[in-house]
């Protein structure tokens, strides 16, 4: 299975190839996505920034997701993954964002189970949500959102992304 660094590296050679940026809204994940990212040599072509949006309201306040939203549904929702990835699209000045919204544990979040995670895609043809229900740790959910959120995207750019451990 592919790790955060070698989805990193595909992605931001796959971006810097299309000529493309990326921008990252991060709750769950709170700025490992962007660290991870920027651990690729190479990375300023194509990083735009981000926001760790790690408090509700911010969520709303800096990556531009309806307050009625956030009211009725909570942060951990499909809906609000798209949202934040939109807007920090938008507010970066991005081609693509990501965003990461979930429960790390060690105690559920909301009436939300520790490991359901959201993590979303917003670019070109359009936004994708995907549903996680991860196991482990907090940090082991964390690092493994980071890998799932990356490989969204390179599915998006068709980058291969290659197991751990492969040259």
């Amino acid at each position: 299975m592919p790790d955060g660094a070698s989805a990193a590296a595909a992605v931001i050679h796959g971006l810097v190839k299309a000529g493309q940026t990326v921008a990252v809204a991060e709750s769950l994940t709170g700025g490992l996505v962007s660290a991870t990212l920027v651990d690729v040599p190479g990375a300023s072509a194509a990083f735009r920034g981000g926001v760790v949006v790690y408090a509700t309201e911010l969520k709303a306040t800096l990556a531009g997701v309806s307050a009625p939203l956030l009211a009725e549904r909570g942060p951990v929702d499909p809906d609000v993954a798209a949202a934040l990835a939109e807007g920090v699209l938008t507010r970066c000045g991005a081609d693509w964002g990501l965003s990461t919204t979930g429960v790390a544990g060690p105690d559920p979040q909301d009436g939300k189970p520790v490991g359901l995670v959201y993590v979303a895609v917003a670019g070109p043809g359009g936004t994708e949500v995907r549903r996680l229900d991860l196991s482990g740790d907090r940090a082991a959910i964390r690092v493994t959102t980071v890998t799932e959120v990356l490989r969204l995207l390179a599915d998006r750019l068709r980058v291969s992304v290659l197991p751990s451990g492969t040259a």
